[in-house]
């Protein structure tokens, strides 16, 4: 099921759960989709690849909208927004934590140096049988 279908589905249980939130924020989700597969040249096909960068979109504009809206004072707008951007988040890959992060890099890190001191050792190999040869 691709993540076109699958808005689509969240749309009819949204709408028999009574989540008006979830039904609201994946209805304009659906129409964005959809303007995007009739845009020119789109062949009437969305990828997951370009529905997940619409849904990225949409949650940024959600989040810069719910801070604006806190610089105005409009808390309970800023609640509005927020709460439509856990929805839209639901669809988005897991993000690593802090932690997971570092973990990450370093096994990057260290794996670039152990790579860059095994090609110095064979370089210094090649150079000593040069040598003698």
């Amino acid at each position: 099921m691709d993540l076109f279908e699958k808005v689509s589905e969240d749309i009819k249980t949204a709408m028999k759960a009574k989540d008006k939130v979830a039904l609201e924020t994946l209805r304009n989700v659906k129409k964005v989709f959809l303007e995007a597969k009739t845009a020119p040249g789109a062949n009437d096909t969305l990828s997951d690849a370009d529905a997940l960068k619409i849904i990225q979109k949409l949650t940024k504009q959600g989040k810069d909208a719910a801070e604006i809206y806190v610089q105005q004072g409009r808390q309970d707008l800023a609640d509005d927004e927020l709460a439509q951007v856990k929805v839209l988040e639901t669809y988005l890959p897991k993000q690593m934590s802090a932690e997971e992060l570092e973990a990450a890099l370093a096994q990057v890190t260290l794996d670039q140096v152990i790579q860059t001191a095994q090609g110095v050792q064979l370089d210094s190999v090649y150079t000593l049988r040069n040598k003698e040869g």
